[in-house]
Parts: structure tokens; C-alpha cells; sequence
């Protein structure tokens, strides 16, 4: 019994014994031992496949994290795109703005060259806008210091200037003004900045406004209805003096309207139709006046 293993299996029917050679007594214990180190290099390879896998993960959690440092740098670069093509469409439309303002100042100032009856540039430079608005402001200041345009709107001429028969004393005399038929009570406008004369009642013109101006010239506004300023008063190109109205020596309601000049009369006729735009007719159709002067 002595090189014999023997097994017993006791069960509920009782107890069985078997019996192994050596052979068997060597293989079960060589088979015990590697199931033990089975096991253990099994518990090792565990522990390291953990590592391992915790190191994948904390590697995936770096990928995870650079993709979205990166996926945000994507963003911003996007947003900084978005950014600049908003601001160079702001770009094209301020220079597209600045064109249309640049056509606009071209066109204006070529207007401008128009109204004065100055040839047209190719170019515009700031030099010419300033000597353009030199000239508007020479010109409208003798505009505004020399009788000019009509006195009373919206009526029409009833007698001109020169020798005529008077409608009341049937003589032949000179007529030193222009009438304009107008009923009692139109308006009547200063034809140019001033100051009052005379505002009363004369032999004659019956109520009469009298306005001295720059450079010798005064006009008369006769046969009046209501008068609007009195004298010594200061007056503008376009006031209101008067109303017009049949007082004095007259056959009718209108108004008599005279130019002079260092008390000569004027025709008036050409003055009714100076402007900024005809500027330069008035010294050729009045010779009477010494305009180099």
C-alpha cells in the first residue's frame, strides 16, 4: 500500500476507495501546482491588462480632450472668418457709399457750374469747389445788394417803361417804370436788401415805399394800399413792404415799380429776369450803368 495512492469518495450509499499508481501521485500534484500558478500569473496579467486599460483611457480622455481644444480653435477661426467677411462687406459698402457720395459731390458740383453759366470740368478738386463757391457767394451778394426778379407775383405787365400818353392827364410823357396789373391788396416784396427810404403818401405815386441799396440803386413802389415798414427800417431781399392798390394818381388797382440809379430811372425790364444762372446778361443790356466801376 505503500506506493499506492488511494482515494476515497464517501457518498450517501457509502464509501468507495480507488487506488493510483505513481505515476498518477506525480501528475496530480504537478497538475495542482500549475492550476496555483495559473492563477496567479492569471491575477497578474489581470492587474496589468487593468493598467493598460486604465492608460488607454486616460490616453482617450487626452485625444477627447486636445479634439475639442481643437474643435473650439475650429469655431473660433470660423467666427473670426464670419467676423472679417462681415467687416469686408461693411468695407465694400462704405466704398460704395463714398462712390455714390463722390458721383453725388461731382454731380452737384456740376450743377453748380451749370447754375453760375460756367463751362463744366472734367475733374473735381477741392481747389475748384472753392473757387465754384467764391463765385456763387460774389454773385448772390450783388444779387442780394442789387434790385433784381419781380416785385409782386402772380400778375401781368400793363404798361412798360418809356415815353407814353399818361392814362389821366392824356399828355405824352416819359413813364419811368413798369405796372403790374394786380388787384387791391397783393402782396409786395423788396427786390433787393435795403433799407426804408420813404414810406408815406407823395404827390402823384400816392402811397409810396422808397428802398435805397448798395452801389447807388433805389426803387420805388407806388400807387400802394397798406404799407409794412417805415423809415429808417432795414430790409431783406424777399420782405414784405406793402399791398398793392389804386392811391394816388392812378385808373386802376396795380403797382408802379421803378429802378434808379443816382436818381436816374432804369428800365426795369432786365432786372425782372436777373438771376444767378443769367448773371452776366445785365452788363451787356444795361449800358446806362457803369458796371466796371
Amino acid at each position: 500500500m505503500r506506493n499506492k495512492l488511494v482515494v476515497t469518495l464517501t457518498t450517501v450509499r457509502g464509501s468507495k476507495q480507488y487506488t493510483l499508481n505513481q505515476v498518477a501521485r506525480v501528475l496530480v500534484p504537478a497538475f495542482l501546482l500549475m492550476a496555483v500558478l495559473s492563477f496567479f500569473i492569471s491575477n497578474a496579467l489581470l492587474v496589468k491588462t487593468s493598467d493598460d486599460l486604465a492608460v488607454l483611457a486616460e490616453d482617450h480622455q487626452a485625444l477627447s480632450d486636445q479634439y475639442e481644444s481643437i474643435l473650439g480653435t475650429q469655431q473660433l477661426y470660423v467666427s473670426e472668418l464670419n467676423e472679417l467677411s462681415s467687416t469686408l462687406e461693411t468695407l465694400q459698402e462704405e466704398n460704395l457709399r463714398m462712390g455714390e457720395l463722390n458721383a453725388t459731390l461731382d454731380a452737384s458740383l456740376g450743377g453748380l457750374e451749370s447754375m453760375l453759366g460756367l463751362p463744366a470740368s472734367d475733374t473735381y478738386t477741392p481747389q475748384r469747389a472753392e473757387a465754384l463757391k467764391a463765385t456763387a457767394a460774389q454773385r448772390l451778394f450783388l444779387l442780394h445788394s442789387i434790385p433784381n426778379g419781380v416785385p409782386i407775383q402772380g400778375t401781368r405787365i400793363s404798361d412798360r417803361f418809356g415815353m407814353r400818353t399818361h392814362p389821366v392827364t392824356r399828355k405824352k410823357d416819359m413813364h419811368n417804370g413798369i405796372d403790374f396789373a394786380a388787384s387791391r391788396g397783393t402782396p409786395v416784396y423788396a427786390t433787393a436788401d435795403g433799407i426804408v427810404e420813404f414810406s408815406g403818401r407823395q404827390s402823384g405815386f400816392g402811397k409810396l415805399v422808397i428802398l435805397q441799396h448798395n452801389f447807388g440803386f433805389k426803387t420805388y413802389y407806388a400807387h400802394l394800399d397798406k404799407l409794412s415798414v417805415k423809415a429808417g427800417e432795414l430790409v431783406a431781399k424777399g420782405d414784405l413792404i406793402a399791398h398793392s392798390g389804386n392811391s394816388g394818381r392812378s385808373t386802376g388797382p396795380h403797382l408802379h415799380y421803378e429802378v434808379r440809379r443816382l436818381y436816374s430811372a432804369i428800365d426795369p425790364a432786365p432786372f425782372l429776369n436777373w438771376n444767378i444762372a443769367s448773371f452776366d446778361t445785365i452788363f451787356s443790356e444795361v449800358g446806362t450803368v457803369e458796371w466796371g466801376r
